[in-house]
């Protein structure tokens, strides 16, 4: 396989470096003013770009987005669909449920996240591996978790202590961003009291598979940060489009607990 290519069943991917470009390639059969307006090098790209830094996606939420017609997006979307890119499922709703059918999202499959990162996935996954048979098992593997966490914690911190306390999660979601994991701050639906920190992107996903203890480490460095309690809800890892944290509504004299697995 040639370097930059991936490849889903039969059909080969453009990789890393053309989903991330930026340059202006007019593409057959593109409605001019889709592909100049967008200065973008493949709509098809941006669409699945869209998908992986806003979460699963309604056709009509992704037309907007893009300033394309739903038709459009749908004709990517087949085209997305086909080489296996991205998948539709039915909408997960949190909270109380509204009437009537749920609306199809479409979510970024195992390997059109693979289109996006280049992580060492492998590489990681028995150095962890390793560490656990030489080290201790499990708990050898929750302390490198946490370690990992500790070193990237400065920036987190500082971002968080620095906002007023009504805008700590969303001052946690833009240093998330800032390392790459799409993240967004929102309030929770009712009737939960609190906020939704949605991350839309997970580097190290794959691994997190089999080490859950990476999820473990970031929920209780989390409810750390914030001082109070979180919830996992969902991760990318246990095959969710998104990892989302429950943030209840803080209380100045809460402190800081172990947070919630995600029951998935």
């Amino acid at each position: 396989m040639t370097q930059g290519t991936v490849v889903c069943g039969t059909r080969g991917l453009p990789g890393p470096e053309e989903l991330r470009n930026n340059g202006v390639v007019k593409n057959v059969g593109e409605a001019p003013h889709e592909e100049l307006a967008t200065g973008e090098r493949s709509t098809r790209n941006r669409v699945a770009r869209s998908i992986l830094d806003h979460g699963p996606s309604t056709v009509a939420e992704l037309a907007e987005r893009l300033g394309l017609t739903q038709a459009a997006v749908r004709r990517h979307l087949d085209a997305l669909t086909g080489d296996g890119v991205v998948e539709a499922r039915e909408q997960r709703v949190y909270g109380a449920r509204t009437r009537g059918r749920p609306a199809k999202v479409f979510a970024l499959t195992d390997c059109g996240r693979d289109a996006f990162d280049q992580s060492y996935d492998t590489l990681a996954a028995d150095a962890l591996r390793w560490i656990a048979d030489r080290e201790g098992g499990n708990e050898a593997i929750a302390a490198f978790a946490r370690a990992r966490i500790a070193a990237q914690a400065g920036a987190y911190r500082r971002a968080v202590e620095a906002a007023a306390p009504e805008k700590r999660t969303e001052a946690l979601a833009k240093a998330l961003s800032a390392d790459g994991y799409a993240a967004t701050a929102r309030n929770a639906p009712h009737p939960q009291k609190g906020e939704q920190l949605c991350q839309h992107h997970c580097p190290v996903a794959h691994v997190a598979e089999q080490f859950p203890q990476l999820c473990e480490a970031e929920t209780e460095f989390f409810a750390e940060l914030l001082g109070t309690h979180v919830q996992r809800l969902a991760t990318i890892a246990h095959g969710d489009g998104v990892c989302t944290t429950f943030i209840p509504k803080i209380s100045h004299n809460a402190s800081a607990s172990t947070a919630g697995r995600n029951p998935a």
